[in-house]
């Protein structure tokens, strides 16, 4: 018996939904409050399993945390913490959790962790994290599952970016906050989630600008404060949501979304023939479904791109669609490993190169057992299932319950027919990499 995603097929889901907070943005704005030694408040909190694990790495390193996981509310009193030292099996569940280094090379000037886990989606180097963190002072060695930082003194420096790395630009911010003097981080990941973030840090006290072109000025100061924040709404829930719908044939409204941070997203569901309405200033986003939506093709970029946590359940969508499409995935190297489970169920779909897809749109899914690879993935193949002719179950639930707040009961609220049980299954779920540095 394995715990599975058991989906049917569902025509025309409609109603109106509201978002929950955005991991992307939660789990590093928890990761700076060891910034701060006091007590903060973050609201909008989604109940996400790598939420949870973020709280067990806070606790570990002496941080109290209260959860109120009813009201969206957590309490993070750092002012005990007192270690530096984050145990192998806290961070191989999470990639999120590499970014707890720049805070605490800022609190002690030392920092030991392992590395970070996660989804399967290739190497996923963290070179550009340590890199620009050796240019500013720090030195590395690895001590047994250890990887040790540490320094007399953290440099203001200058530091570009090869590429805009979203986690790169948040664990050298959080660094240089407390850093004296200027660093200036050139080709800086501006996401939504990074802007988020930024606030946070301003509201603790910090003095930060973001300068033309993607550059992110930092003047170091000597104390932060404690914070209360509301995490923004989740763009990628939104964009999950909305295709969910377009899929199914329904009509969809999401009054917390915003449209302004899905621009290129939101445009590819128009060429598809999908009706968008948008309220006033850009906030409240309506899809209805069109009968006969045409394909599509795009590329995955850094925001303002088409983000590539929506390749995936977009790439569904096209599996459906009428005429040809092509995706190329340009930011992880083995993001599309989840078009190998939609063959299973009758997509027509064929790989060059690792990362681009060439797909044909088909008349029809079948639903059929598949293997959810990361979190994203998960996603996808639980959209597919609401399209297929049948019963589809998804293994990799775990994946599901890392990176959504209740999205099945979210789902199963708009008329979809999903449920997570425990089944009988064919096999079992390949055991999850480790990353690579």
């Amino acid at each position: 018996m394995q715990e599975c995603i058991i989906v049917e097929q569902t025509h025309n889901i409609e109603g109106e939904i509201s978002l929950s907070g955005a991991k992307n943005a939660v789990l590093v704005i928890m990761a700076s409050t060891l910034l701060n030694s006091g007590k903060n408040t973050l609201r909008n909190v989604p109940n996400s399993e790598d939420v949870l694990c973020m709280i067990n790495l806070l606790e570990e390193l002496g941080a109290q945390v209260n959860f109120d996981q009813l009201n969206k509310v957590l309490e993070i009193d750092t002012s005990t913490v007192i270690n530096y030292k984050v145990s192998p099996n806290i961070m191989k569940k999470m990639r999120a959790s590499v970014l707890v280094m720049g805070p605490l090379l800022a609190r002690f000037s030392k920092t030991e962790i392992s590395l970070p886990g996660g989804c399967v989606l290739g190497k996923r180097p963290i070179n550009y994290h340590l890199d620009n963190f050796k240019k500013v002072g720090v030195t590395f060695e690895q001590s047994g599952d250890y990887l040790v930082g540490s320094t007399n003194k953290l440099l203001a420096k200058r530091l570009a970016l090869e590429y805009p790395s979203v986690g790169a630009t948040e664990n050298l911010m959080m660094s240089a906050v407390l850093t004296q003097g200027k660093t200036t981080i050139v080709n800086a990941a501006l996401e939504p989630e990074v802007l988020d973030l930024i606030e946070v840090l301003k509201r603790m006290g910090a003095k930060i600008s973001i300068l033309p072109p993607a550059t992110i000025e930092i003047e170091g100061v000597n104390t932060l404060n404690a914070v209360e924040h509301s995490i923004l709404c989740d763009r990628l829930e939104a964009g999950s949501l909305l295709l969910a719908a377009a899929i199914t044939g329904g009509n969809i409204h999401i009054p917390n979304a915003s449209a302004n941070l899905l621009d290129v997203f939101l445009m590819k569901l128009e060429e598809m023939g999908h009706s968008i309405l948008i309220g006033q200033n850009g906030q409240s986003i309506r899809l209805m479904a069109c009968k006969s939506p045409k394909a599509v093709s795009f590329k995955t970029a850094p925001y303002p791109g088409f983000p590539t946590d929506l390749q995936a359940p977009m790439l569904v969508a096209q599996t459906l669609a009428e005429g040809v499409s092509e995706i190329e995935e340009t930011v992880f190297e083995n993001r599309l490993i989840h078009i190998f489970e939609l063959q299973k169920m009758g997509a027509k779909i064929i790989l060059e190169n690792n990362n681009k897809a060439i797909i044909t749109g088909v008349k029809e899914l079948v639903g059929t057992e598949v293997v959810a690879s990361d979190i994203r993935a998960s996603c996808a193949l639980v959209l597919a299932g609401l399209a297929a002719n049948g019963k589809t179950i998804v293994k990799g639930v775990h994946h599901f319950k890392r990176g959504y707040d209740a999205l099945d009961q979210k789902l199963r609220s708009l008329g979809a027919q999903i449920k997570i049980e425990k089944q009988d299954i064919l096999q079992d779920i390949p055991k999850e990499k480790t990353l690579e540095i």
